[in-house]
């Protein structure tokens, strides 16, 4: 299924331009100023063969955290969006959701009190929803959602919501040689039935979180079966793990806009090689929201301190970006 709801290929758009097309104006969504003109630096120098900053094709691996970083997370993330319509969707097969929480404020549309228990009842929605299925079930869900889920408050297309930015960063660095992907705390499967289409970021760039998955042969086709059990949580400090487990390359340039990414860019940027991290800080109250310290989704408070500390790049997107969404 493709997301044909978009009105341009962007993603398709942007990956045409040649590096000497980039060259002229890399990041055209980019206000002039101290982020642009640091993403610039750096990818130049690391690029320019005989500088002593050169690194090889091979060693060029960007990381970059998905929700509140290329796409928007605010009311609530994307993947809680899809988890509660699909309890409405399972509802009338399970009526025992009508009295037990969370299923039961949700489906009384009170979300606040779903979310009341943190993490045990967002585990508890996950397994329910997400379970049961083979993988290939699971992709088509998630396809066929997407192609008709509108945000709450824009009631544009989640693939509307996508951050133009920094679509035009990762085709920027793609263009000079990096591989990017996308490290997120969002599930694995979740995320890559439409990643491609719609970052340029193919599946097996893709590192979250993930349940458990067994293989079976049902009615002679070998199949991979989704079980409720946890098996990989790709936040915080899980974050570094995943990416040593799945890319085995540690990253010389991350993104992330929250603490939840914290770990991650403390491991990319932990010594004075050549190596690049920023963090987008939502400012921007009118075009989207404006949240950091005490936000209930997206906190950015440690990782703001520790930018600060350490030279990291903080994009302020009231006042760097031109443009926030793709349409």
């Amino acid at each position: 299924m493709k997301f044909s709801r978009l009105k341009f290929p962007i993603v398709a758009l942007l990956g045409c331009f040649t590096q000497e097309a980039f060259a002229a104006d890399p990041l055209p969504s980019w206000n002039d100023i101290g982020p642009k003109q640091a993403i610039v630096a750096f990818i130049e120098k690391v690029t320019k063969e005989g500088s002593p900053d050169f690194v090889p094709v091979s060693e060029r691996i960007a990381t970059f955290d998905n929700d509140g970083t290329l796409w928007s997370e605010q009311p609530m993330y994307v993947q809680a969006a899809f988890v509660f319509d699909r309890v409405k969707a399972l509802s009338s097969a399970h009526p025992e959701w009508k009295e037990k929480e969370p299923f039961a404020s949700i489906l009384k549309g009170d979300l606040k009190a779903a979310l009341a228990g943190g993490e045990r009842a967002i585990a508890e929605l996950v397994m329910a929803t997400h379970a049961g299925t083979t993988t290939t079930e699971f992709s088509r869900i998630v396809k066929d959602w997407m192609a008709t889920a509108r945000h709450p408050k824009t009631h544009k297309p989640y693939t509307g919501m996508v951050y133009q930015p920094m679509l035009e960063l990762l085709a920027y660095l793609r263009a000079n040689g990096f591989k990017t992907f996308i490290v997120s705390g969002g599930g694995i499967e979740f995320m890559r039935p439409w990643t491609e289409e719609i970052y340029g970021v193919p599946p097996e760039q893709v590192v979250g979180s993930s349940i458990k998955t067994k293989f079976e042969v049902i009615d002679g086709v070998p199949t991979l079966v989704r079980l409720p059990e946890l098996n990989f949580i790709d936040d915080k400090e899980g974050k570094p793990v995943g990416i040593n487990q799945h890319i085995g390359r540690r990253p010389i340039a991350a993104f992330g806009n929250s603490d939840g990414d914290l770990q991650m860019l403390q491991w990319t940027c932990l010594d004075r090689q050549p190596r690049f991290c920023l963090y987008v800080h939502h400012t921007d109250g009118e075009r989207e929201v404006a949240y950091d310290r005490k936000s209930h989704v997206g906190e950015l408070d440690k990782g703001l301190d520790e930018a600060a500390a350490k030279g990291w790049t903080v994009v302020d997107m009231k006042a760097d970006w031109k443009v926030i969404f793709t349409n």
